[in-house]
């Protein structure tokens, strides 16, 4: 049985919109549903082994920690479709 002591905390990401761009985009959204959605992407993007949490935090199983220290962060969130998600979660 593993312990939660095998893994390791690797970072913070930034994966939430920040409000100004919720204003630049000029409408209303349930901004909780969007960063779940963001998150979800997000953690459909790691690598085995590598989970990000709500509070940003990254955390990695011991045996992958020293490579998932080296994630471009950056360019998985790149790849997600925020126009779409925003599009699935208006109000």
């Amino acid at each position: 049985m593993l312990s939660r002591m095998s893994n390791v905390e690797i970072g913070t990401v930034s994966y939430t919109l920040s409000a100004d761009y919720l204003a630049t985009v000029g409408a209303d959204f349930d901004v909780e549903a969007i960063d779940d959605a963001i998150l979800a992407a997000l953690n459909s993007l790691t690598p085995a082994g590598v989970t990000v949490h709500r509070n940003g935090k990254a955390y990695a199983d011991a045996a992958v920690a020293e490579a998932a220290r080296d994630i471009d962060w950056d360019a998985l969130l790149a790849r997600i479709d925020v126009d779409q998600i925003l599009a699935d979660h208006g109000r």
